[in-house]
Formats: structure tokens, C-alpha cells, sequence
């Protein structure tokens, strides 16, 4: 079965771009199209994308609240890549904050759009890793978040899903930590598994993003 996307941009130049490098791809089709957030919900309803790509900035609502919106309302809503122009956007970091799993750039080349999608549809491991952190330095507060401090407190992770959870931290995929600690693939799973149903995570991005703010895991 492709992934299917569903594309949310007010330029509609970039919506026909996105969707000419998508549709090029045996294993990618792209549903439908809006130009605003507040039109996300009922085709999400309707349409059931895999993927969502939304701008994270739009003139009636923006990408962070149409993101809010359809984790809140939706009954297992698909994955949301934010597309950015700035990678650095404190946008961006609030978008990831409110549930997004990975964000794109509108410069990237083809073949990264293509990358970003399928990544994000596996969700696997944490796309722009570096760049996550950057923002995380940037905006996270140093570990200042009370609530994420108490999340992480009351997670009460093992040694090694904490040790999971900072090689997460640092954009490995599942396969990659599995080589670093010497183990099956399956048991790494099965920890990272543990990990976001300790800390109430949706995903890595989320999981990620927690670690961060509360201190866990220092920026840089």
C-alpha cells in the first residue's frame, strides 16, 4: 500500500511542487490538497492520509493549532510534518511541542522531501536530528519545564531505556542503537516501546522533545 499524503499550503505553488516530486514515487500518492489549517480536519476525516504536510504558517490557522486540532479531535490521526521556510523558527519547535513528528524545509531537493515522507510515515527515527537539537537549545528553557521535569520523574525509566531514550535523542534509528548496545532489533523496540508509554510520548519526536525540556538530555 503507498503512503498517502495530504498536502497543506496557502501558496499553491508550493502545494504543486510538493506534489509532482511526491507523486513521482511509486510508494507515494497525494490524496488531497488544502490551503489553510482550517480545512485539515474534515479532510483528514474524509480522506484518512497517512501523511499530513502542513505549512506551519497560514493566514486563518496556523500549522501548530491545525496540528493541535487534529491529534485532539481525530481518532488515530495520521503523522504531521511541518514545511518550513526557516529551520531555526521558534514555529517549528512549537509545532514539534504540539505533536508534529519532523518538520521539512520548502528548499530541500526532491529527494529529501521524498525521505522526510517516508520517514516520518515508518516513524522510526527522529528526521533532522541536529536541527531538533538546535531548536531544543534554543527554546527548551535548559530544562526549566517543571511539567516535563515531573513527566520524566514519574516515567521512573530502567538504566537502559534511559540509555535508549539519549541515543534517541541523538537521531539513531532503531537498528543503529540495537549496534551501539549489542542487541536484537526487536528488544530495542520493545524499550523504545516502553519509553513512549512511560512519558505519554505519541512518538520519538515527542519522546524527544520531553527529554529535552526537562533536562534529561542537554541540547548541543
Amino acid at each position: 500500500m503507498p503512503v498517502t499524503v495530504l498536502l497543506v499550503d496557502d501558496e499553491p505553488l508550493v502545494r504543486a511542487g510538493l506534489r509532482a516530486v511526491l507523486e513521482a514515487q511509486p510508494d507515494i500518492e497525494v490524496v488531497g490538497e488544502a490551503a489553510d489549517g482550517a480545512a485539515v480536519i474534515p479532510l483528514v476525516r474524509q480522506l484518512r492520509p497517512d501523511v499530513v504536510a502542513m505549512d506551519v504558517r497560514m493566514p486563518l490557522l496556523d500549522g501548530i493549532e491545525a496540528t493541535r486540532a487534529v491529534l485532539k479531535t481525530v481518532d488515530e490521526p495520521p503523522k504531521i510534518l511541518v514545511v518550513t521556510t526557516f529551520e531555526n523558527d521558534e514555529y517549528v519547535y512549537e509545532a514539534l511541542r504540539a505533536g508534529a513528528d519532523g518538520f521539512l524545509l520548502k528548499r530541500a531537493r526532491p529527494a529529501e522531501i521524498v525521505h522526510a515522507v517516508r520517514l516520518v510515515a515508518e516513524g522510526e527515527s527522529l528526521l533532522f536530528p541536529a536541527s531538533v537539537r538546535q531548536l531544543a537549545a534554543q527554546y527548551a528553557g535548559g530544562g526549566g519545564n517543571r511539567a516535563a521535569r515531573a513527566v520524566l520523574e514519574r516515567a521512573r525509566l530502567t538504566e537502559r531505556e534511559a540509555e535508549v531514550l539519549r541515543l534517541m535523542a541523538r537521531g539513531m534509528s532503531n537498528a543503529e542503537i540495537a549496534a551501539r548496545l549489542v542487541v536484537g532489533t526487536e528488544t530495542v523496540k520493545s524499550h523504545v516501546s516502553a519509553v513512549l508509554a512511560k512519558l505519554g510520548a505519541r512518538d520519538r519526536t515527542q519522546a524527544v522533545i520531553a527529554a529535552y525540556e526537562s533536562g534529561f538530555v542537554a541540547p548541543g
